[in-house]
């Protein structure tokens, strides 16, 4: 069962949008950590490395971005990320992003246990206890799931995972779930369950 929700106001939409603009931040803030120049590098200092081991890492990074108007925009942590030139790949581990948007005063969150970034294709992987908490006054929602890829060519957010979206006054569950940011499209692909309580 696929449902597609159109309207502006929908909650979920809200998710969709919030998320595509996340990873697309993130990554552009992690980006601009790395160099244009690729190392050189010598075969002695490769073969003393490994291939299984990174060419550079960072330990306890801490990354903003601001608009141009001087508003913080995202924060990215991660105790460490490695990175692998040849591979196009970055790894993280343990990312948490907030991210304030501009008609929000408490920013959103989003965390994993690790995460992989291939600029190239520009892929963010996320795995392991996924969670995007959504923060508002004296409530917050949540979007948990255990795997969830951002492809910022595409502008989409998907995982064939179990989802479950959790918000002040009902829980929806599914199972996959793709997003199209700039249509404002969420697609829940298949067991889709939802409990509401109603306001009296």
């Amino acid at each position: 069962m696929i449902i597609k929700l159109l309207t502006p106001r929908s909650s979920i939409d809200a998710w969709a949008r919030t998320l595509g603009l996340a990873a697309v931040i993130a990554a552009t803030v992690f980006l601009m950590w790395q160099s244009d120049e690729r190392s050189l590098g010598t075969p002695d200092a490769e073969q003393l490395r490994g291939p299984s081991e990174p060419d550079s890492f960072v330990v306890g990074s801490h990354y903003r971005a601001w608009s141009e108007q001087g508003n913080l925009e995202v924060e990215l942590t991660a105790p460490r990320i490695e990175q692998f030139q040849d591979a196009d790949l970055a790894l993280l581990e343990g990312p948490v992003a907030r991210v304030f948007p501009s008609e929000r005063p408490q920013p959103w969150i989003i965390e994993a246990d690790k995460g992989s970034l291939r600029q190239t294709e520009g892929l963010l992987h996320l795995a392991g206890n996924v969670v995007v908490t959504r923060r508002a006054e004296n409530t917050d929602a949540t979007l948990t799931t255990e795997a969830l890829t951002f492809n910022d060519k595409e502008g989409t957010v998907y995982t064939d995972r179990p989802v479950t979206i959790t918000e002040p006054f009902g829980v929806t569950q599914a199972t996959g779930m793709k997003a199209w940011i700039d249509q404002r499209i969420l697609e829940l692909n298949s067991q889709v369950e939802g409990q509401y309580e109603t306001l009296r």
